[in-house]
């Protein structure tokens, strides 16, 4: 595993971390404690400390499963990010959250669920921009800081050209930047870096795999079951991303090199990106994704060979 600093923080995090979304439920199964269990056994083991969650991945579910590991372990190992502002109701179905108070409540419930007496990474949770300029909410984040609840503030930009929030970064004292940035979405490369690296943010890349589009594992034509998110997005637009996933593969991916731990190291390559958070439903997965790691500063990935 290879190790860099994000950002302005003291945080020395894995370039592969563990995205954990799935463990609420909605990609496709509910986990048990014993299969989050084997899921972060396994990041420990390839070096993983970075784990990134958030209060609506079910009921704060997620939160719990890792916490239910975390105590077992030494937390000092764990740089662990969550989220809010939003209220999980159901699978698919949530409300928003914004209120200082209001999400005051959302962190002592984050802290409750993770066992846990401080987060390392409290990220605000893909709000509308009238909802982030809110002062009352950033005053009373940067007291939780130095009160010692929270250690570094983080953004999690729903739009990945939302500049205006990337901007803001350093008067609202975030310091971490997480942003949709993948082989497909390169979005983030025209204003959205510059920006992070000017300010010195440290940049958390999520959806690094395309929502498993870039796994290699899926053909065009491939359909998700009704409990997987996946099942929600747009026929066509699922077809078109497949079929320019199969034409990346022909003409971008070396041979012999597996499409996702090409996929992951192709993010890391940016400058600006410290680290990726890609998903994994199994220890198999969590393996696979921190192979990564293995071809960070190896070149442009288009000369890579296994």
């Amino acid at each position: 595993m290879k190790y860099r600093v994000l950002g302005k923080t003291n945080l020395k995090v894995s370039v592969i971390g563990v995205g954990t979304w799935q463990l609420g439920g909605e990609w496709g199964k509910p986990y048990t404690q014993s299969e989050a269990d084997a899921i972060l056994d396994e990041a420990r083991e390839c070096g993983i400390n970075l784990i990134d969650t958030a209060e609506c991945y079910g009921d704060h579910t997620s939160e719990k499963l890792i916490g239910q590991y975390i105590a077992r372990s030494r937390r000092e190992d764990w740089v662990i990010a969550t989220k809010f502002g939003h209220h999980f109701h159901e699978n698919f179905t949530r409300s928003q959250v914004w209120s200082a108070d209001e999400v005051l409540a959302q962190l002592d419930a984050s802290l409750k669920a993770l066992q846990t007496d401080y987060i390392d990474i409290y990220q605000f949770h893909s709000g509308t921009n009238e909802v982030f300029d809110n002062e009352a909410l950033w005053t009373m984040l940067n007291k939780q800081v130095q009160a010692g609840k929270i250690r570094h503030l983080g953004t999690s930009i729903a739009s990945n050209d939302n500049l205006h929030q990337v901007e803001a970064s350093s008067r609202v004292g975030s310091e971490v930047i997480q942003v949709v940035y993948n082989r497909l979405d390169r979005k983030p490369e025209e204003r959205v870096f510059p920006s992070c690296e000017s300010q010195q943010l440290g940049v958390l890349a999520r959806v690094p795999l395309a929502s498993g589009y870039l796994s290699g594992k899926y053909k065009p034509g491939a359909v998700f079951a009704a409990n997987d998110v996946r099942s929600r997005h747009e026929a066509e637009q699922t077809r078109l991303k497949l079929e320019e996933v199969e034409q990346i593969r022909r003409n971008e991916v070396p041979a012999g090199l597996d499409m996702s731990t090409w996929a992951l190291a192709w993010c890391l390559k940016h400058p600006a990106v410290t680290a990726v958070i890609p998903g994994c439903k199994s220890p198999e997965q969590v393996r696979a994704n921190a192979a990564a790691a293995d071809y960070v500063g190896e070149g442009h990935p288009q000369n890579w060979k296994k």
